[in-house]
């Protein structure tokens, strides 16, 4: 069904990849490739200014380390760490790569965004292309 397929995911112990990875083997191509994704959230300048630019890069690298951990559950899967706003860091990465499938996990929405969560709806409603929730 789909050829080139992003798996956004949040690097934590609280939310399970698998389920995202078991959706995106059934929904793929035969020569499909996967993209997994995390966006970590831009530290404001004021703060930067105030942290050790070493435990930045600590925490880039234990980041990227946990990235490829958690992708080697998907073999082939390539990996992207970018920082930025993660609604859009999603969208802005899978209309410059031609993605043609977006699958992404939902968790606990707040009032605002009652069916699903914020950075799930932002990229609902912003992608060019399929995207698939898991709740």
């Amino acid at each position: 069904m789909y050829k080139n397929i992003l798996i956004p995911i949040l690097i934590d112990e609280l939310h399970d990849t698998q389920a995202s990875y078991l959706v995106a083997r059934a929904l793929a191509d035969e020569d499909a490739n996967f993209t997994v994704l995390h966006v970590m959230e831009a530290v404001p300048g004021f703060v930067a200014s105030q942290i050790p630019s070493d435990l930045l890069a600590k925490s880039r690298s234990e980041a990227e380390k946990a990235l490829k951990q958690s992708a080697a559950a998907l073999p082939g899967a390539s990996t992207c760490l970018m920082s930025g706003h993660a609604g859009r860091s999603i969208v802005e990465y899978a209309n410059e790569n031609a993605i043609d499938c977006i699958i992404m996990a939902s968790h606990r929405p707040g009032l605002e965004d009652f069916f699903l969560g914020s950075t799930a709806a932002r990229v609902v409603r912003h992608a060019r292309c399929a995207v698939h929730i898991i709740r």
